[in-house]
């Protein structure tokens, strides 16, 4: 598994658990630790990546969040499985603040994780959500 796809991985594991155990931000750093240990080894290169990802889906929670609400109108965003909506945290975060990553590579990657990670729907579904979110974003940069 390419280490960036790890990473993500790891990402979404740390913020799934962070949502379930009842959004504590002082939980955090702990979370992302015991995550990096146990699924990160040989990852060294990309554990900054991991805490970058988390601190910024973190940081733009309530954008993120008002996002998913806005393009997954039949699904409150408190109503989504935690998988899928840690998931689409993480590539709406990547499409819209992280600059360094191309939006399809988030796209991808998220699809991927969804279909590794969540119910037997979640790969069409998070592609369906961050595809709408991308022909808009495409269509405001033109």
């Amino acid at each position: 598994m390419p280490s960036r796809h790890l990473a993500r991985s790891i990402a979404m594991q740390s913020l799934y658990q962070w949502d379930f155990r009842g959004c504590q931000k002082d939980d955090l750093p702990a979370i992302i630790t015991q995550n990096l240990l146990e699924f990160g080894a040989g990852l060294e290169a990309d554990k900054e990546f991991v805490k970058e990802t988390v601190d910024g889906v973190i940081s733009h929670l309530p954008e993120v969040d008002k996002t998913i609400a806005e393009y997954a109108t039949n699904w409150p965003v408190e109503q989504l499985s935690l998988v899928d909506r840690n998931i689409l945290r993480i590539g709406i975060y990547e499409m819209k603040f992280n600059k360094e990553i191309p939006p399809k590579v988030a796209i991808n990657e998220a699809i991927e994780i969804a279909k590794n990670y969540g119910g037997s729907s979640s790969g069409k579904f998070v592609n369906g959500v961050l595809g709408a979110i991308y022909n808009d974003l495409a269509k405001t940069t033109i």
